[in-house]
């Protein structure tokens, strides 16, 4: 697939042909989370990375019109988990945007009061120290409060060509991407 525009046109690739040419880049795949009036909330988010080690910052993207962000927002606070492989009904049920995506799930909140996820890579608990408003999406940098890595044995869960794994894909859930406005 290639996409060009000629000199003089700036219009770029349209959301289906960006969707499948980001496609060919793996990702990790996360879910954001906070509390928003008690109530955990949280959204599958490919588009995480780590910024700055002093001070230590990390960013990630959010759909500034999804149901999830908006609500994380105005607390300050979230932590981000690092899914591992086989994690793949967390991912299905944080990736859509129906559901109550905590409904049955066991959580408990951590000293921040973000909520935990069990049997994650990695969760990194932060603080919202800036937002950047980039198109229909808002670049969120969050400064590291704490680390903590309980399944640094574990493999990640990667989100490649619309499915996941690098082998043979398994295909993602029905609206599992960008067009499911996460966050």
């Amino acid at each position: 697939m290639s996409v060009t525009t000629s000199p003089g046109k700036e219009t770029g690739p349209s959301p289906q042909e960006m969707r499948r040419a980001m496609g060919a880049f793996a990702s990790g795949v996360t879910v954001v989370a906070g509390i928003d009036g008690g109530e955990p909330v949280g959204f599958a988010c490919q588009s995480f990375a780590s910024v700055s080690l002093e001070p230590p910052l990390i960013l990630f993207c959010a759909d500034h019109r999804g149901r999830s962000w908006p609500r994380i927002r105005p607390a300050g606070r979230f932590n981000v988990s690092v899914l591992a492989e086989g994690q793949d009904e967390v991912c299905t049920r944080f990736g859509s945007g129906q559901g109550r995506k905590f409904e049955d799930l066991a959580w408990h909140a951590s000293p921040w009061g973000t909520p935990v996820i069990e049997g994650v890579l990695l969760r990194v608990e932060c603080v919202v120290h800036d937002v950047h408003v980039a198109g229909d999406h808002d670049v969120v940098i969050g400064r590291v409060l704490a680390v903590d890595a309980p399944g640094e044995e574990a493999q990640p869960m990667i989100f490649f060509r619309g499915g996941f794994g690098l082998g043979p894909a398994v295909a993602a859930p029905e609206l599992w991407g960008w067009g499911d406005h996460w966050g």
